[in-house]
């Protein structure tokens, strides 16, 4: 071997570029210095010469031959092609290889050639840069206050190949009929399924539209699928993949933007690319558009202008509905996360695989648990009291109440040690979860909303509730209960993220549009938090008086005592226990800690003494005996007051 005889790579471009043409120009040395993936890189010489007509390959190996004999101990017109690659690279650095081997094509005038190879460098560096954005972008997580790596703490949700499920109705006291949408065990698919390349190519699934109720996980899982991408563990048949969050897209909304420029401004490194080089078909890219809910522009298909001359200005609305019209990205995949009822947005004769995530299984409950939390000890001390709680596990399934829970167990290990009292009360983690909702709904997707204004929606919406529990309902199905709530579908499904909407099918040939709060509890929640804000701001008693004579004239000096016993009688005379999570909830509204946290909604004046005057009232009830099949859920309601003592029982539950 003799290579060390052979002219530089620098002096060899010079010597072999016979028609005076430099090709190591200032244009083009921003190219050259490669830092990229070098595994992408090695298939680049061998891509771009597999293309090449077997004459044109001859004389490639011919004119390669000619300038670099030592490469080869006799002529290679029959040495194999990866023999060929091998050969130039060990003698060679990948980025002299690159070289050589365009500046051999642009001698053979294989001008096709050579445009292909630069422009797979130039994708190559782009997609190396564009990873390592994304990387540092999302490769954490806010858990807690802290940021920890995404890739410890995250957790698989459940993906369903299908839609329309429903809420989950698994209830600690109530029985709930299954929906006609929970019958049939859909398909469980994982994340790499979605725009996986059998799928893609097969059945031409090109439009994944992935649901699911506030607080399941979406953003969770786009996020998973952006790091695994980075990182080369999946989707690696994409060139490229650009996130493309409607919250980020918001600054775009005034004025004249186009796709090219977005992503140009959102990732620097795309400005290398005209936007024909990842528009066509040899170039898989996928976008990723995160909450389609939070887009507060008007989608209407049939006044909105045709759109398809990507590269041109227009604005962001427009932009947006032809891109689910399916007018734009003709050979782009895309993905876009949305809460359930928007999922209507999307034409009929769009085709789009719909998918649906479900939140945490069983399983998976106790393994967020077990990664949020690094002590074991601590973690396993969690997992142990979720389950001892039915209604948190329960309430569990959903991603963002286990870091709620997570979050409020951190504190107490924090302020108390590791003996520290977890949280029991419902009525606070609920008041918690509402309020984050609510402050959602006005920091993204109403962000002009007043207090007044998120006070009037949570009546309305609560009166609807209360009025829909009195009746034994969990679904509101009928189009003009809406309007006779005064509530807005869009309001309480997409902006609050309260509620989920679904089909239902009755019929073989119909479909039905239902609603429902994202679980029970959540209904009877905010029915709760309705009749307390009526007393406590408006000095209105929902239930009418139907009070024991008794109970007459006990605790007059509390006027909240008269809702307190009207509440509890009424409870106590349901046949069924249809109001008895709507009692604790209730009751819970008073305590201290959940007062301070209604605070910035409530006039809590009329109701700051009044927890020691519920309980004794609680205890009265327990006393007379009357309702052995209530006990449990009056000793809930002291719970609920933060009031419970243990004492008070005998050993078989029942009172003193």
């Amino acid at each position: 071997h003799h290579v060390e005889q052979a002219l530089t790579p620098a002096q060899s471009y010079k010597s072999m570029a016979s028609d005076g043409t430099n090709t190591m120009d200032d244009d083009n040395k921003s190219y050259t210095g490669y830092s990229g993936d070098t595994a992408a890189q090695r298939s680049l010489i061998s891509d771009t010469l597999k293309k090449l007509a077997r004459w044109e390959l001859r004389d490639f190996k011919t004119k390669l031959w000619g300038h670099f004999p030592e490469l080869f101990y006799a002529s290679p017109e029959h040495v194999d092609l990866v023999n060929l690659v091998d050969r130039l690279l060990e003698c060679y650095s990948l980025e002299a290889s690159l070289q050589i081997t365009k500046t051999v094509l642009a001698e053979l005038k294989l001008t096709a050639a050579v445009d292909s190879l630069w422009l797979e460098c130039v994708r190559n560096q782009v997609r190396y840069e564009l990873r390592e954005i994304l990387k540092e972008k999302y490769a954490e997580a806010d858990v807690g206050g802290e940021k920890r790596p995404f890739d410890e703490i995250y957790t698989d949700p459940r993906i369903y190949s299908k839609t329309d499920f429903g809420p989950n109705i698994e209830h600690e006291v109530a029985t709930i009929p299954k929906l006609s949408t929970n019958k049939s065990e859909p398909k469980l698919i994982t994340l790499n399924d979605i725009h996986a390349p059998e799928n893609v190519d097969r059945y031409d699934l090109q439009f994944v539209l992935v649901t699911g109720m506030a607080g399941s996980g979406k953003s969770m899982l786009v996020q998973r699928l952006i790091l695994d991408w980075s990182h080369g563990r999946s989707h690696q048949h994409v060139t490229f993949l650009f996130p493309l969050t409607f919250r980020e897209l918001k600054k775009f909304a005034e004025g004249k933007v186009s796709l090219l420029s977005i992503i140009n401004e959102l990732y620097p490194p795309t400005t290398k690319l005209k936007f024909e080089d990842i528009s066509k078909e040899d170039c898989k890219v996928m976008w990723v558009f995160d909450g389609l809910d939070e887009f507060s522009g008007k989608i209407d298909f049939f006044n909105t202008e045709l759109y398809g001359a990507y590269p041109d200005p227009t604005s962001l609305n427009v932009i947006v509905v032809n891109l689910l019209r399916g007018r734009i990205l003709f050979h782009g995949l895309i993905l876009v996360t949305t809460r359930s009822q928007v999922k209507r947005t999307i034409p009929y004769d769009v085709h789009c695989w719909e998918v649906q995530l479900q939140g945490f299984s069983e399983p998976q409950k106790d393994e967020y648990f077990t990664k949020r939390f690094k002590d074991e000890a601590q973690a396993a001390r969690v997992i142990s009291h979720v389950k001892s709680l039915k209604t948190f596990h329960i309430m569990c399934h959903l991603p963002l109440f286990c870091s709620l829970i997570a979050d409020e167990c951190q504190r107490a290990f924090t302020e108390q040690g590791s003996q520290a009292e977890l949280p029991k009360s419902l009525t606070n983690m609920y008041t918690k979860l509402m309020l984050l909702l609510m402050r959602q709904l006005r920091s993204f997707r109403a962000p002009g909303r007043t207090a007044d204004e998120e006070r009037d929606f949570l009546m309305d919406t609560g009166k609807m509730a209360f009025t829909m529990l009195e009746k034994g309902a969990f679904l509101l199905d009928k189009s003009y209960e809406w309007e006779q709530h005064g509530v807005s579908d869009r309001e309480v499904v997409d902006y609050s993220g309260f509620g989920t909407e679904f089909y239902i099918k009755p019929m073989i040939l119909y479909r039905e549009k239902a609603f429902s709060f994202i679980h029970p509890t959540m209904q009877e929640y905010i029915a709760a938090l309705y009749v307390f804000l009526s007393f406590t701001n408006q000095g209105k008693m929902i239930f009418e008086r139907q009070l024991k004579s008794t109970l007459k004239g006990i605790f007059k000096g509390s006027k909240i005592m008269e809702l307190y016993k009207s509440a509890l009688e009424r409870n106590l005379k349901c046949e069924d226990a249809k109001m008895d999570f709507f009692l604790r909830f209730l009751f819970g509204m008073s305590a201290r800690e959940n007062l301070e946290l209604l605070a910035p909604i409530c006039n809590t004046s009329q109701c700051a003494s009044a927890t020691s005057d519920a309980a004794a009232l609680i205890r009265k009830r327990m006393r007379d005996g009357q309702h052995p099949d209530r006990m449990r859920n009056l000793e809930h309601c002291l719970e609920e007051l933060g009031v419970c003592d243990p004492s008070a029982e005998t050993s078989n539950g029942k009172p003193r």
